[in-house]
């Protein structure tokens, strides 16, 4: 008796469609499967390696859901875009952005981050700031020595009047810059002794 293997399911699952196979409206049919999604730019400059010739044009894409889907449902839900019969698990969300602009290869052409789109629901500029937390955290850090702050409530302030996506991070990370302008504080009491 053959034991059937069960299906791996994942939350998030990416997929790749063809321009010259792709509807015309193939965004339009993406938004109506109510998923929330994130698409990379157009790749119409990717060269095979062993070739040397140009790929064909495609996007790489990715949908959110909110529970665990198998690859043959998220297949099915696809067909009708032309293309992605083949979908496979994200295990990386940072590795898929990078991917999407090729970002930790320099060897293969680079894309805009900007453009990027996503749809459904999917927070594109959370998503965005996530994936380059390092260089927020190290803005607000400059932020906060360029302006000599000591007091949460002058950066907090600052933020609010100059980039509201610094302020998201800064409520996010509260703790961190609390205790950063803590140890500021300090730092010019010893000074001044």
């Amino acid at each position: 008796m053959k034991v059937k293997q069960k299906e791996v399911r994942s939350s998030k699952w990416a997929f790749l469609v063809y321009e010259e196979s792709a509807p015309k409206d193939f965004i339009e049919k993406l938004n109506s499967k109510h998923v929330p999604y994130i698409l990379s730019p157009l790749h119409n400059l990717d060269v095979n390696s062993e070739t040397g010739e140009l790929k064909k044009a495609h996007w790489h894409g990715c949908l959110f859901f909110e529970s665990l889907k198998s690859q043959s449902q998220v297949s099915e839900l696809l067909a009708d875009l032309n293309g992605p019969k083949y979908v496979e698990v994200v295990h990386s969300p940072k590795g898929m952005y990078d991917y999407f602009v090729h970002a930790e290869n320099p060897d293969k052409t680079p894309y805009k981050v900007e453009d990027i789109k996503s749809g459904c629901g999917f927070d594109l500029v959370k998503f965005m700031r996530e994936q380059g937390e390092d260089e927020f955290v190290a803005k607000v850090i400059d932020v906060i020595e360029e302006n000599d702050f000591y007091e949460f409530r002058e950066l907090v302030s600052y933020a609010r009047k100059e980039d509201m996506e610094l302020l998201k991070l800064i409520i996010s990370r509260a703790y961190f810059f609390v205790k950063y302008l803590d140890s500021r504080r300090n730092a010019m009491r010893d000074n001044e002794k």
